[in-house]
């Protein structure tokens, strides 16, 4: 589609997802690509990925209810969650989403405390977000990654969505040192399709939906 990757759930096999890995190794860098996720669809970009297993640095595209984009997970790196703000969709009178709002802690599936935002170093505004986001369409995520325990910062649509300093952050299950040891200064990028799982469950990802990216270009510093 229009030149586009395109990840989607196994239609016969329901409910699991996988990661499409760069074959090159990238230590300092700044990559831009466009994306287009359904509702729902819970994707991201991961950074400093290894090879073997799912450990690295994940910026989030969880374009779903109580998702966030352009925040932060440390997958297999101690399971921080930084985000500056959680979404959800607005839907039209026959129930079909049709834009995203700040989600209503009222009715959340994972709730926004405190300790997520405290996290980051720079967070963004969730009214610029909403501004700039083009539902249904393409919008442009931009990821610089530099340093050895890295500080990464995201931009959708050229405004600041969240920025993390992977040396000095505070979390419990959180090692700088011992994540820096087993990962390295370089590292695998990679897109993500996510499984469902018994809580969340299509709501995650959607019967049918798809992420796709495109217009992927990356700059090594």
């Amino acid at each position: 589609m229009d030149g586009a990757i395109e990840g989607f759930q196994d239609p016969e096999v329901r409910g699991y997802g996988g990661y499409l890995v760069s074959d090159q190794t990238y230590a300092d860098f700044e990559l831009v690509l466009e994306m287009k996720p359904d509702w729902p669809a819970d994707t991201g970009v991961m950074v400093r990925r290894r090879p073997d297993s799912w450990e690295g640095f994940q910026v989030l595209v969880d374009h779903r209810k109580s998702g966030s984009i352009g925040g932060f997970c440390g997958n297999g790196t101690g399971g921080f969650h930084a985000v500056p703000f959680i979404l959800d969709a607005t839907y039209d009178n026959e129930g079909r989403p049709i834009g995203l709002i700040v989600e209503d802690p009222a009715t959340t599936l994972e709730p926004m405390t405190p300790d997520k935002p405290a996290l980051l170093t720079r967070a963004g505004d969730a009214a610029d977000f909403l501004a700039r986001w083009r539902f249904g369409d393409w919008n442009q995520l931009r990821i610089r990654c530099v340093d050895a325990k890295p500080t990464i910062t995201a931009w959708v649509n050229d405004v600041l969505v969240a920025e993390i300093d992977l040396a000095t952050i505070d979390h419990p299950h959180y090692d700088a040192d011992a994540v820096a040891d087993v990962l390295g200064h370089c590292g695998h990028i990679a897109l993500e399709v996510h499984d469902n799982d018994p809580i969340v469950g299509e709501l995650r990802w959607g019967g049918g939906a798809r992420c796709r990216w495109r217009n992927i270009a990356i700059k090594e510093l």
